[in-house]
């Protein structure tokens, strides 16, 4: 696939952009190349060893409440690390990212968040149940959205790879989301169901892959039943810049350390 890498571009092929729009979810291979991806992987264990410092909720287990230890965290979820390590900003997934996501969607998105997600081996409990990354966002004019999601490992359906359900972001409506424990105080996890016409699609990737992904579209994951792989992804979004914008007035910044009745609101909004 280093043909398709330029430097920091990214070239989408016009059936891939198809397959976005009509799946509201595309497969890209090679995307980093082994020594990318090796650059990042040291940053994000950096960030699973805790040598870099994230404050309260940014650092979470999205299968369970705030409350279970993190020795026995299930999803390790890491929200913003390019804030907690501004080394990161402009990293060339990133700007590679960029590209693609300006020939999927147009020339005014920009960055608006980042996240780190791993299931460490044998935890057949990270389950991320299913959801619209819609539903954890205020709902603004502009909603267009696309989200990468970084292989840092092969992803595999032993170690909970993503499973979309290709054209459900052609809803006219959001599903119903609920907390999965409770409340937002509780959790930051929303949880929906599936209905009996949906058949979701498992997108198992190679390391250095990323999918890209419609903000409306029902996606989840189930646990990693490997007893040596982990399952690390690297998450980025980039919306317009309208939205972000908007986003920021309203101080949601999608850390999970934003004030309560700032998610609160967006959850009631969703």
């Amino acid at each position: 696939m280093a043909d398709r890498r330029k430097g920091d571009e990214y070239i989408v092929a016009p059936e891939e952009k198809e397959l976005y729009k009509q799946n509201g979810y595309v497969h890209l291979k090679g995307v980093l190349s082994e020594e990318e991806i090796d650059d990042l992987e040291k940053e994000f264990m950096a960030f699973i060893r805790r040598e870099v410092q994230v404050d309260g909720r940014d650092f979470c287990d999205m299968s369970a409440d705030y409350s279970k230890p993190i020795e026995n965290f299930s999803i390790i979820n890491i929200m913003l690390p390019s804030r907690y390590k501004p080394s990161l900003k402009n990293n060339i997934y990133e700007r590679r990212a960029a590209s693609i996501s300006k020939q999927l969607l147009g020339h005014d998105l920009t960055f608006d968040y980042d996240q780190l997600l791993a299931k460490p081996p044998n935890k057949p409990d990270a389950i991320f149940h299913w959801h619209q990354d819609l539903a954890y966002w205020p709902v603004t004019k502009d909603t267009r959205t696309a989200s990468f999601w970084l292989a840092i490992d092969n992803s595999t359906l032993e170690n909970g790879c993503l499973h979309f359900v290709p054209g459900s972001h052609l809803e006219p409506d959001l599903r119903d989301h609920g907390s999965l424990h409770g409340n937002r105080d509780n959790s930051h996890t929303l949880s929906s169901t599936l209905s009996e016409k949906d058949i979701p699609k498992p997108a198992e990737l190679s390391r250095g892959d990323v999918t890209v992904h419609h903000e409306r579209i029902l996606h989840g994951s189930g646990g990693n039943y490997s007893n040596s792989s982990w399952r690390r992804a690297w998450v980025i979004a980039f919306r317009s810049q309208e939205t972000v914008k908007e986003e920021r007035q309203r101080g949601f910044t999608h850390s999970h350390n934003d004030p309560l009745e700032v998610l609160n609101a967006v959850g009631k909004q969703s």
